[in-house]
């Protein structure tokens, strides 16, 4: 018993002096790094990026030391500037405090165009006519980010400005705000999500433009997922997808059920007219509407309504999906 209890206390003594030289250990970054901590994410997705970014050795001395401190919930939200090899605990340290200038939060909705950002931008004092410029062709971001290697020529970053909120200050210009909403779609498409598009012989930009027409259509997940394969299911069998939010897109009005005169504009985003995918993204989607469109719920399912409380309503057949309108739409 004396020695298992003398081998305990030596296990115990190890595992601590390995916390503590983990601890106070500098990071080996080379240069400087802008990390940021978004409102509401939790210790254990702060202490998982930063691991990520080669900013800490271990996450379980970095959520330890704050648990030790009792200040899980007192770490500040916004962009930080690391300097290179900041030890673990100089750096939740630095996390309480908070940043050290004035800041400005930026956020993009889901469903957002890059025009519908422009009020927020100006309200953090960035350039918005600069943002719409450098935003405008795709092919100028190209060299950078991979994932804009198949967008047509003349398209813009529509659709690639992630939704979230980014914190800005002085020193952020409008090209370094476009890389953070791009940095951030770099995240959210995972490999995996990647591969599995690749494997379903599309190409990004043809899952966002469609992901980009489901954000616009229901907020819920489970429904996305459900039209999404409607969508997809008339795209295969050459059915125009008579996307309600593609004609809303043209005129800019936001009608839950367009005119019969917004239905007949001539226009290659009006899918109502015109079969297949539109030219390009309706808005920036967030990342279920894409996930909707990669891995969405198989179904009988060819048309869909919303009624005007948020319900859907699916339909097998057309005379089914005019009676569903009869019913909850007219």
């Amino acid at each position: 018993m004396k020695k298992f209890v003398i081998k305990l206390v030596l296990f115990f003594v190890v595992v601590v002096g390995i916390w503590f030289v983990l601890l106070i250990v500098s990071g080996n970054g080379a240069t400087n790094k802008t990390f940021v901590i978004r409102e509401g994410q939790g210790v254990n997705q702060i202490s998982s990026e930063l691991y990520d970014a080669n900013l800490i050795k271990s996450k379980f001395a970095f959520e330890t030391w704050l648990w030790l401190k009792k200040s899980e919930d007192n770490i500040i939200a916004g962009v930080y500037q690391i300097p290179k090899d900041i030890s673990i605990r100089h750096l939740a340290n630095l996390f309480i405090l908070g940043p050290g200038q004035s800041q400005y939060a930026i956020t993009i909705l889901e469903g957002w165009t890059r025009d519908l950002a422009k009020a927020t931008l100006t309200e953090a004092e960035l350039d918005a006519e600069n943002f719409m410029t450098l935003s405008a062709r795709a092919s100028d971001w190209q060299s950078n980010y991979d994932f804009l290697a198949d967008t047509p020529a003349g398209a813009s970053l529509e659709g690639y400005i992630f939704p979230d909120t980014y914190f800005v200050d002085q020193s952020t210009s409008e090209e370094d705000f476009i890389a953070k909403t791009l940095n951030n779609f770099d995240r959210k498409l995972t490999q995996e999500i990647r591969d599995e598009i690749d494997r379903q012989g599309k190409t990004i930009f043809e899952v966002v433009t469609l992901a980009s027409i489901v954000e616009r259509e229901v907020p819920g997940l489970t429904d996305k997922k459900m039209i999404a394969d409607i969508f997809l299911k008339r795209l295969d069998s050459g059915i125009g997808l008579q996307s309600d939010a593609t004609v809303n897109y043209v005129t800019g009005k936001g009608l839950a059920q367009p005119s019969y005169a917004d239905l007949e504009i001539d226009s290659p985003y009006n899918t109502y007219k015109y079969r297949g995918l539109p030219p390009g993204p309706i808005s920036n989607p967030g990342i279920d509407s894409i996930l909707a469109v990669v891995y969405p719920t198989a179904n009988d399912y060819y048309y869909f309504l919303t009624t005007k409380d948020g319900e859907v309503i699916y339909s097998r057949t057309y005379d089914e999906h005019l009676a569903n309108k009869a019913k909850y739409l007219d």
